[in-house]
């Protein structure tokens, strides 16, 4: 059974870690903005094990004019558990959640192994490919409502 709800920004860290951030500090799982009231967390829970998380920040990027934007920071799909379209049903959910808000444009650096991903649902490179220290090469993508 596939269930995805609203979780603490703490609870993602169990997912974060290992895909996002492994082999480094689990403090390095926090983001700035993670516990604004203005951010929510999803967690996508397969037979009530959570092993997909995704946040959506009400934050503006300056290369975009839209007004009501808003950016996907920390999506992970445990290793064991990708191939199963449970990436697809979270970013889902965050489009759904980011109409609700009345969001005109979502934005995210994604991870250059990530690309494909994300165009297959219609996001875009808007940018050139840069270094975020000790992660790795990144590109800014975006998608309008």
């Amino acid at each position: 059974m596939i269930e995805i709800k609203n979780i603490d920004y703490t609870t993602t860290f169990s997912v974060r870690h290992p895909v996002l951030r492994d082999e480094k500090p689990i403090e390095s799982c926090f983001f700035d903005g993670d516990d604004l009231k203005t951010t929510v967390h999803f967690g996508l829970f397969c037979d009530k094990k959570l092993v997909g998380v995704i946040s959506i920040f009400k934050n503006k990027n300056a290369i975009f004019s839209a007004q009501n934007q808003f950016q996907i920071r920390g999506m992970a799909v445990l290793k064991e558990c990708q191939g199963k379209n449970f990436g697809k049903q979270l970013l889902d959910q965050a489009e759904q959640y980011v109409i609700t808000q009345k969001g005109n444009l979502i934005w995210f650096n994604a991870r250059e192994n990530a690309v494909p991903f994300y165009q297959k649902s219609g996001y875009e490179i808007v940018s050139d490919a840069f270094e975020i220290k000790d992660i790795g090469t990144h590109f800014i993508m975006y998608k309008k409502n």
